[in-house]
């Protein structure tokens, strides 16, 4: 007898249809063919053991699992379930007429209880789009999948549940999300700037950075606030529209880092990882393909605290992504490409000790040990910064203050108003959303100086020997300030503003 399942597997960031092919007939062997990998080998002895533990008998003829299509290898013991239903169905232990418009997904333990698996929103967008009616799943992955309207999901909590329910003889609970994918906020576990004191002139860069989605980088001594500010940046960004919210969640699906309580992305990533990550752990890959720290960044913020301490190699291999907005891997076993679109916030102390430019601390390092220090993030790299912000300690005026700063949600306010004006200008430009993404000729269009703008700038690109991407930086950037504003022409004093940032180009920075 012959029985088709459907399942699904994970290719980056989306999913593809695998159709589990069984038939039986006489004899006494057991094949399962279509490139499995171990984990889905050494599925026939969980369903084996799960059999026996909820009262069924493992047929007793020659069973062939075919895995179509069978060109492409097949990982992970997500397919422990559909193997098992398709082998109960295939022997008259199953009588059903869903199963042809069904997608089953789960990971069997010895005794037949079902294990979460990973991706499986991808997988129901998938199912979706192929036309399933149904999805079967443990129960702890039912509410992820729930949120793709369209399909109906079941969650199970073991292998008896659903044969009864297959059967007509037993009932799985339908997961429904009520709220959907709609654009929403939540800044909940940021700091508030408001509780920042001081250091109005970096906020002021960071709601400029923000409202751009420019890359930044804060230099300055230990304790000034770097980290402080750059966990508070969260809190201003917009919020996620709901393709950003589908995507930015599909990404965590497939990472396995979705929680039951929360199925929905809704407030825009933030991942800090130590300077001891490696570069697949950064970039993605690995011996069974996952994304990396970029990807699970996309539509947020990586902030590289102390980024000099990172290693050198792992820090060029960001150059690709700030540009493309995406990483594609490549290695033996496969090709993947992981959308990486994100704003890369970085921090550090400008010498080893820390001290370079503090007003009163002094400085023991070297001037040959600073140089060395500052040349661990390449030219290149750091003209990829649109704004290099120099951070000068408190003094005890600032620290002794009690008043609050400005919340994070009256500098939102800007920054969405910001934002809408970037939408609307770019609307009829697809893969541009914001001025960090600006190409040259859209730069020719829309960010263009005035006159009193065009020799500010030229005075300091023969000043400073800034390089044609700084260049561009500093115009993006006068565009997002000229935003701020609400003005659509750039003058010179958003130019000169957007000089300003270049801390790092100057000739007299540190000394």
């Amino acid at each position: 007898m012959l029985i088709k399942i459907f399942g699904a597997a994970v290719h980056g960031i989306d999913a593809y249809i695998v159709t589990i092919e069984v038939s039986t007939s006489r004899g006494i062997k057991f094949f399962l063919v279509g490139l499995p990998d171990n984990a889905v080998r050494e599925s026939h002895e969980r369903i084996i053991s799960a059999f026996q533990n909820n009262g069924f008998k493992f047929p007793s003829c020659q069973t062939i699992v075919n895995l179509a299509p069978a060109d492409v290898r097949k990982e992970g013991s997500a397919y422990d379930l559909p193997l098992a239903i398709g082998i109960m169905a295939a022997s008259g232990m199953i009588h059903s007429d869903i199963l042809g418009e069904t997608l089953i997904m789960g990971e069997l333990g010895l005794d037949g209880v079902l294990h979460p698996v990973k991706g499986v929103l991808p997988m129901a967008v998938k199912a979706r789009e192929e036309g399933f009616r149904n999805m079967i799943l443990p129960i702890e992955n039912a509410d992820e999948a729930a949120v793709v309207d369209g399909i109906r999901i079941y969650g199970a909590t073991n292998l008896r549940q659903v044969a009864e329910f297959l059967n007509g003889e037993g009932r799985l609970e339908e997961r429904h999300h009520t709220e959907g994918i709609t654009e929403g906020y939540s800044t909940t576990g940021y700091p508030d700037f408001a509780d920042v004191k001081g250091q109005e002139s970096v906020k002021r860069a960071l709601e400029v950075a923000a409202a751009g989605s420019h890359n930044v980088i804060m230099v300055g001594p230990p304790g000034s606030g770097k980290s402080m500010m750059a966990k508070c940046l969260p809190s201003i960004l917009p919020p996620l529209t709901p393709s950003e919210s589908l995507e930015t969640t599909k990404i965590h699906s497939v990472a396995g880092l979705i929680r039951p309580d929360s199925p929905l992305v809704t407030e825009r990533p933030f991942r800090s990882p130590h300077h001891t990550i490696s570069r697949t752990a950064l970039v993605g890959g690995g011996a069974n393909a996952q994304p990396g720290e970029i990807s699970m960044a996309h539509n947020g913020i990586l902030y590289l605290d102390e980024i000099a301490e990172f290693q050198h190699h792992v820090l060029e291999v960001l150059r690709g992504p700030l540009e493309e907005r995406n990483i594609h891997i490549s290695r033996i076993k496969y090709n993947v490409e992981y959308p990486a679109s994100f704003m890369l916030v970085a921090s550090m102390n400008p010498c080893p000790c820390g001290y370079y430019t503090h007003p009163t601390h002094p400085c023991n390092c070297r001037p040959d040990a600073i140089a060395r220090y500052l040349n661990r993030i390449s030219g290149p790299l750091m003209d990829r910064f649109d704004l290099q912000i120099e951070i000068a300690p408190l003094d005890f005026g600032e620290m002794s203050r009690t008043a609050p700063g400005e919340p994070s949600a009256s500098i939102r306010e800007r920054v969405v108003c910001a934002r809408k004006r970037q939408e609307e200008r770019f609307r009829n430009v697809p893969g541009i959303y914001c001025n960090a993404q600006m190409t040259s000729r859209l730069m020719r269009q829309f960010a263009e100086p005035d006159r009193n703008g065009l020799e500010m700038l030229r005075r300091a690109i023969d000043s400073l020997h800034l390089s044609a991407r700084a260049y561009d930086r500093i115009l993006r950037v006068a565009r997002t300030i000229a935003d701020l504003e609400g003005t659509e022409n750039i003058q010179g004093h958003h130019i000169a503003e957007a000089i300003g940032y270049r801390a790092l180009d100057r000739a007299d920075w540190g000394k």
